[in-house]
């Protein structure tokens, strides 16, 4: 039978060598992540789930396998036996390929400060505060900003982001997307038509300096190739490809999760 693990320390070994700083929000018991087990005294499989992505290790586990959280989320497997497994009990999830980030850049502070400043005229980044909480909530392009923080509160005590400002509207913005003790996860977003323009990068580069500022690590995971270039040109590295399934709750209208 499928339970919360509680004491999440009995299952850190089962994750080792999965570096995502999702698994690390649920080991915390941070952003409302969970640990779930068959076994909740000697867990030999694991699945953690936050923010809509969902992680195996271990044994693979059936019960483990056909769970599913509410909603759509997308799975991530340890190896090829759980990706088996999963793709058994979820014959209509669509595969996607992301791409992992090195988790130890070394960042150039002075090339960061460049960037954000690099603005073109007419344009100014403020920090995320309590009114572009509520304009981020009330865009379906930059809900996903700051939505996996259970209120306004905890994303203004515990999040962090900055927007790209035009005339008053928010057409860029970098935020946390997830948190842990060490760092946040990022996420970027831009209004189509003002892509190209060098937004993204200068308000990542914003939210990267935040962080540096604090001691905090900016964990940078890409849903595309256009995300790895952008990693690439604030100083990350990339580490390779990998699969994983995405599961929305009606099997035959899968989109792209779009992370």
């Amino acid at each position: 039978m499928v339970c919360e693990l509680h004491d999440t320390a009995k299952a850190e070994a089962l994750f080792k060598g999965m570096e995502d700083s999702l698994i690390l929000s649920c080991l915390q018991n941070m952003m409302d992540g969970k640990i779930y087990v068959t076994d909740p005294e000697d867990p030999r499989s694991a699945m953690a789930y936050v923010a809509g992505f969902a992680f195996y290790a271990g044994s693979p586990d059936e019960e483990l396998a056909a769970f599913t959280p509410n909603g759509s989320f997308e799975m991530v497997a340890q190896d090829e036996a759980w990706a088996r497994l999963l793709k058994d009990k979820h014959p209509c999830a669509v595969t996607y390929t992301r791409y992992a980030i090195k988790k130890d850049t070394k960042f150039d502070r002075k090339k960061l400060e460049a960037l954000a400043a690099s603005l073109p005229s007419g344009y100014e980044i403020r920090r995320i505060d309590a009114d572009l909480y509520r304009v981020c909530l009330q865009n379906e392009l930059f809900e996903c900003c700051v939505s996996n923080f259970a209120s306004e509160r905890d994303y203004l005590e515990h999040g962090r982001g900055f927007a790209v400002m035009k005339d008053g509207d928010m057409v860029s913005s970098a935020s946390s997307y997830s948190v842990y003790r060490e760092g946040v996860e990022v996420e970027i977003d831009t209004v189509e038509e003002e892509r190209r323009r060098g937004l993204a990068s200068a308000v990542a580069a914003k939210l990267i300096l935040s962080c540096l500022d604090d001691g905090l690590y900016p964990s940078w995971d890409a849903a595309n190739m256009e995300s790895v270039r952008l990693a690439q040109k604030l100083g990350y590295e990339l580490k390779g490809e990998y699969k994983t399934l995405f599961v929305r709750d009606v099997c035959d209208h899968a989109v792209d999760p779009g992370k």
